[in-house]
């Protein structure tokens, strides 16, 4: 029998620090990559051009870390539940290893993939990669699942952290014959982004990889982890951020080792400030970690909302408010600055992430969910979970102690962006506006008129307090 191997990458896309991977070259020297381009997934109308543009380069650059490992990454475009299977048939492979996801569609994929191959007398072996803890690792004194954040990092954090994983190396791969078979079997040439029909044109905040990602995380805990408490709130600051952010959605760089270098770094830290600093980073890394729990333990977050008073909430859904918002012209800089970095980064700083889902939710009384599909259509960092629970937190519809929380964007922009620095730097044609004018958002309408920019859609105390008196009324329904 051979011993082959297939290692089915999926948000791994990496041979260092990957367990699955790791556990299949600790049984076998001849261990093949191989990464399915799922329709499922890539026809959807919520997928980004800047992240499958991301995830193509990832793959290649994947293909060529395996080439130096002594193996081969194939390539398949079809549904997984078939041709995963018949891959592995055609080479004879004793079995196929992969690492678990957290997503309602991977649960099921992974469900039927594996009973396909078990059929055929193919063994499947599925480990816990992506995060620190599986999702039922982490639970209450009385074997519930955590809801609300605080108390799960508590239970968290207390626990011991795995050391990264041993990097796959003096793999063998397939001999000719084997790849001639492969290639009936349906491998193909990596595609680019393009040839998938997504184009992306602009630079990307991090260059796709294992390695960008490994300098980047070098980068970043050399210095400005110490000072991200204070920084991470200023998104003119584009450093007081990790950027990691779609290397940890891909799996472009292992959570294990992401960890490893905090905990060094605290070691490192030579003052109460700088410990601060990486604490509250690490704190994010839970929370990506108690969003993506959440996600695995109660799948129907994916479709909606978790409170009951957004069951059936009236939203008003006004098409033209939507539009104006994805475009970023609803006359309040601060939101269209963040919509407008969106529109051209594929990125967001998270600060604005929570300002302009606010003001969509709680200003534009619009649902959601429109915000979470149009946050996805656009991010090169697009993570259901992740996306998911920030939009709820936002919207005051998912797991959180506060529920009603409104941000004042007047407010966030003079506590956050003081000297207008983000907002002129997204919003050029009001460069020559008084920086008081733009941070309150009091811009006459003769100034607005003159600079091309549109007068304030909705008025913010109004409707604040219109969504208080809905949202009372719904809980006493």
């Amino acid at each position: 029998m051979s011993d082959l191997i297939l290692f089915w990458h999926r948000r791994d896309l990496r041979i260092s620090d990957n367990i699955g991977l790791a556990a299949a070259r600790n049984r076998s020297a001849s261990v093949v990559g191989v990464f399915c381009l799922d329709p499922n997934l890539l026809e959807r109308d919520d997928v980004a051009p800047a992240r499958v543009t991301y995830m193509m380069g990832c793959l290649q650059a994947l293909q060529t870390r395996y080439a130096k490992a002594g193996s081969q990454l194939l390539i398949l475009k079809a549904e997984p539940q078939h041709s995963i299977p018949a891959l592995a048939t055609a080479l004879s492979a004793s079995a196929v290893f992969w690492n678990l996801d957290v997503e309602p569609y991977s649960q099921t994929r992974d469900l039927v993939v594996q009973e396909a191959l078990q059929h055929v007398g193919i063994e499947t072996k599925t480990f816990w990669d992506q995060l620190l803890h599986a999702p039922d690792e982490i639970r209450t004194g009385a074997g519930d699942p955590y809801t609300v954040y605080t108390p799960f990092w508590r239970n968290w954090s207390s626990k011991p952290k795995a050391e990264p994983a041993l990097a796959l190396t003096q793999a063998v791969g397939l001999t000719e014959s084997e790849q001639q078979a492969a290639m009936k079997a349906g491998a193909i040439d990596l595609p680019t982004a393009k040839d998938l029909g997504f184009v992306w044109d602009n630079a990307l905040l991090l260059e796709p990889g294992e390695a960008a990602a490994q300098a980047r995380l070098e980068t970043f805990c050399d210095r400005a982890i110490t000072d991200y408490q204070e920084h991470r709130n200023f998104p003119f600051n584009t450093e007081g951020t990790s950027h990691l952010s779609a290397a940890l959605k891909f799996g472009a760089i292992g959570i294990r080792t992401v960890w490893a270098k905090t905990t060094e770094a605290m070691a490192q830290a030579r003052s109460d400030e700088a410990h601060d600093g990486i604490r509250v980073w690490q704190q994010e890394l839970a929370w990506r970690e108690f969003y993506q729990t959440v996600m695995y333990l109660f799948p129907a977050l994916a479709d909606g909302p978790y409170r009951k008073p957004f069951k059936d909430f009236p939203w008003d859904n006004n098409p033209k408010h939507f539009q104006a918002w994805c475009d970023g012209k609803t006359g309040y800089p601060i939101v269209d600055a963040a919509m407008r970095q969106l529109n051209e980064l594929g990125w967001m700083h998270n600060r604005c992430r929570m300002i302009v889902a606010s003001f969509l939710t709680k200003d534009l009384m619009i649902d959601w969910r429109w915000g979470e599909k149009y946050f996805m259509q656009r991010l090169y960092d697009g993570d259901l979970s992740a996306n998911n629970g920030g939009w709820q937190w936002s919207a005051s519809s998912g797991m959180d102690p506060k529920p009603l929380r409104i941000f004042n964007p007047a407010s966030q922009a003079q506590k956050f962006d003081s000297e207008a620095e983000y907002i002129r730097a997204w919003l050029p044609e009001l460069r020559s506006v008084d920086t008081e004018d733009l941070v309150t958002g009091k811009i006459l309408p003769l100034e607005r008129d003159r600079c091309g920019y549109p007068a304030p859609i909705v008025d913010h105390n109004q409707q604040q307090k219109h969504f208080k008196e809905i949202y009372r009324q719904q809980k006493e329904k």
